[in-house]
């Protein structure tokens, strides 16, 4: 075979896609669910009594936080369990042995890992609407951004699946690690208000860098420059790739 093969793609795809619509409680629905607490406690109940936060009103400025938070475990979630489950079940084998590659595979699982993401913020700013009036600033930066980190942790997630083997490795990572590093990473407050060392040795969680980013783009401000946190998560988005680059050429995992 020579070329990208686009019918395996798609079929991957469209099969991964419809496993998520098939738990759309678990995958859409409880999200949200979430999200609208989030917003009725901390945007609605404390927001209320809070001054405005960077000039927007705290209400406005903790839905790219949010955002975020649900972004990030969702997506990785969702990508590791896709990939976890044929392995096993043990029809990972009839992926290996079909007419698709790296790309394929790739395409197939991490994008509609992705796709479910962009859906799911898009119900999240919808809901957001409901609770606070807020103006996107840069709207197609923030599209663009919300999808490089999801096809970014996708790919992560993609390899989470592949290192664990046992379905209590796979909730490891999102809810021991990403979670709290997202409520630490400036979610409900600026970095600005937190008292010296602690603004400094926040900016050692990853996590923060990408919430000032894609608060940026909501409202043109942010604790870090857009362009660290842009190129950042390209880096990231490049190990990753490599990673995984790395794991089909030697099947670490996937043949076990």
């Amino acid at each position: 075979m020579s070329g990208f093969n686009f019918r395996g793609a798609w079929s991957i795809y469209q099969r991964e896609l419809m496993r998520a619509f098939r738990t759309a409680f678990q995958s859409l629905l409880a999200p949200v669910l979430t999200t609208s607490l989030y917003f009725i406690v901390f945007g609605s109940a404390i927001g209320s009594r809070m001054e405005p936060v960077q000039g927007v009103e705290y209400a406005a400025f903790i839905i790219p936080g949010l955002l975020m938070l649900t972004l990030l475990g969702e997506t990785t979630s969702n990508s590791s369990f896709g990939i976890y489950m044929p392995r096993f079940t043990g029809t990972i084998y009839e992926l290996l042995s079909a007419p698709v590659g790296v790309a394929e595979t790739l395409v197939g699982f991490v994008g509609a890992a992705a796709t479910k993401s962009l859906i799911l913020a898009a119900i999240i700013l919808a809901t957001a609407t409901l609770f606070v009036d807020y103006t996107i600033a840069h709207p197609f930066y923030a599209v663009g951004f919300i999808m490089l980190v999801a096809a970014s942790f996708s790919l992560f997630g993609f390899i989470l699946g592949i290192w664990a083997d046992s379905f209590e490795k796979l909730g490891i990572i999102p809810v021991l690690i990403l979670t709290p590093l997202t409520f630490l990473g400036g979610t409900f407050y600026s970095l600005d208000m937190l008292p010296k060392p602690w603004d400094t040795i926040a900016l050692a969680n990853p996590i923060a860098f990408l919430v000032s980013g894609l608060r940026w783009t909501f409202y043109g401000t942010s604790d870090v420059s857009i362009g660290i946190s842009l190129a950042l998560t390209l880096g990231f988005l490049a190990v990753c790739t490599a990673i995984i680059a790395y794991i089909f050429k030697t099947g670490w995992r996937l043949r076990e």
